[in-house]
């Protein structure tokens, strides 16, 4: 079980005041070994139990593929042995069977671990400080996304075009569950790029480039180049200051502005899978907006046309589905519980 203490490596507060200067700059800083390797890899377990339909909180995730058989559930160590006794010498991990792409939505209402984690007054604290949040921050969304050996590319995209909240900003923090190198497919950014315009512009029906361009490419950077030519940028493909996260140890850390564009390339190994955990994070004070009636993920939320009669906007968040995670009056989290503060990483590793 991951314990409640020590979940994040502990920043100081002047420390995160100038990272805020790069992130207001790049769209995004990196923080190396945040937390504890012990930690992601009783996530990877906890995954494999979700996706077997075991869940310590008792509800499903939002999204979740089809449960596998006994035949495809594997451990996460490189020598694997299934339920029936048989080992296994690749990474199969989470989501066994195939090369497809899993993506698990809200795991934190079925999993305690992935909630504690989640839920993190440290992580919260980070990312009202690099959003300027003076009101803290709340957790919307969470999700974990595992491409096993083969998996085809994550097409580059935005995220605030998905959450339909007033104030619109959204935070995303993304940590490595395993070590991340070119061959496995790892997260991408474009730096500056969430300073362009058309910030709903960048969602996508398909995250999985599967299909191929005109020059017979997978095209998961097609909608990135489109969105590059319409603010101006007439050579996109060699001239974005596109940043990997090769080199990520599992552990890692990256927190990303929602307008930041960003995208993954295919997994290239035969072996070794590569997953991660999203967290997507809201201001503190946000309201539901009417937007939310088209969305399958929130409608539920908001009342459908024809309840005019309710004002949207002064609904309760509730929350269970969206936590308060961090609030700067709270008393003793400033400091927090892990010991003495650290250096802070290098975070530019492009």
């Amino acid at each position: 079980m991951v314990e409640s203490e020590c979940l994040l490596r502990e920043y100081d507060d002047a420390s995160l005041e100038t990272m805020r200067e790069s992130f207001r700059r790049d769209g995004f800083v990196v923080f190396h070994n945040a937390i504890e390797s012990s930690i992601a890899s009783t996530l990877r377990i906890r995954l494999d139990e979700v996706l077997d339909g075991r869940y310590s909180r008792g509800y499903p995730p939002d999204k979740i593929p089809s449960l596998r058989t006994p035949s495809e559930t594997t451990t996460t160590t490189a020598t694997a042995t299934t339920k029936n006794g048989k080992e296994k010498t690749k990474d199969g991990g989470a989501g066994g069977g195939g090369s497809r792409v899993v993506q698990v939505v809200n795991v934190h209402k079925s999993d305690i671990d992935f909630r504690r984690l989640a839920t993190s007054s440290d992580i919260g604290r980070v990312v009202s400080i690099l959003g300027g949040w003076e009101r803290g921050a709340r957790l919307a969304q969470d999700q974990v996304w595992h491409k096993p050996p083969g998996a085809p590319p994550l097409v580059f995209h935005r995220d605030s075009p998905y959450f339909m909240f007033e104030p619109n900003d959204v935070i995303t923090v993304w940590i490595a569950l395993d070590d991340m190198d070119d061959e496995v497919g790892p997260l991408e950014y474009v730096r500056g790029s969430h300073l362009w315009g058309d910030g709903r512009f960048g969602s996508c029906r398909n995250f999985f480039g599967k299909r191929k361009n005109k020059n017979n490419n997978n095209n998961y950077t097609d909608l990135l180049y489109s969105a590059a030519r319409r603010e101006g940028i007439t050579d996109p493909e060699s001239t974005l200051a596109v940043v990997s996260l090769a080199g990520m140890r599992t552990g890692g850390m990256s927190v990303h502005n929602g307008r930041t564009w960003h995208g993954s390339g295919r997994n290239a190994s035969s072996v070794r899978s590569r997953r991660g955990y999203g967290l997507h994070f809201v201001p503190a004070e946000v309201r539901f907006t009417a937007e939310m009636r088209f969305s399958k993920l929130w409608r539920g939320y908001v009342p459908d046309d024809d309840d005019d009669v309710v004002d949207i906007a002064k609904i309760d968040i509730p929350e269970e589905d969206f936590p308060l995670t961090y609030d700067p009056r709270w008393q003793g989290v400033e400091g927090g519980a892990c010991g003495s503060p650290v250096p802070l990483p290098p975070h530019d590793i492009g």
